[in-house]
């Protein structure tokens, strides 16, 4: 017995082939973007690694450029970007915001720790 009650939507796809390689398209766009950030990242990391006076800004760098890799991967393949403006910013904000506070909280516990190595041992 076959159902007809069964919606099959395999066959309401209705992508051309144009609109195949618009979509291919932006996801190479995408793709190299994120490269492009992941080398800089990684060429940074190899150039100051042993550069005391450089730590803490390649830290932050590296931080925020995560951040900015990550909010760009949002807007792109969660479909945040065709959104309009107000609503990425009701996501997004809460979000920067919430990602600061872990950074603030991880930092001000790490310092309190290696403060008390340095008493303690």
């Amino acid at each position: 017995m076959e159902r007809d009650d069964i919606i099959e939507y395999s066959l309401d796809i209705s992508h051309t082939d144009e609109e195949g390689k618009v979509i291919r398209k932006r996801l190479w766009k995408v793709f190299w973007i994120l490269l492009a950030v992941t080398i800089f990242e990684v060429g940074m990391g190899f150039m100051f690694a042993g550069v005391a006076a450089y730590k803490d800004m390649l830290m932050y760098t590296f931080i925020f450029l995560t951040v900015v890799k990550a909010g760009y991967i949002v807007m792109i393949f969660m479909h945040l970007g065709d959104e309009m403006s107000y609503l990425k910013k009701i996501i997004l904000i809460p979000y920067c915001f919430f990602i600061a506070y872990l950074l603030f909280i991880a930092i001000s516990e790490a310092n309190f720790i290696f403060d008390i190595g340095w008493v303690l041992g």
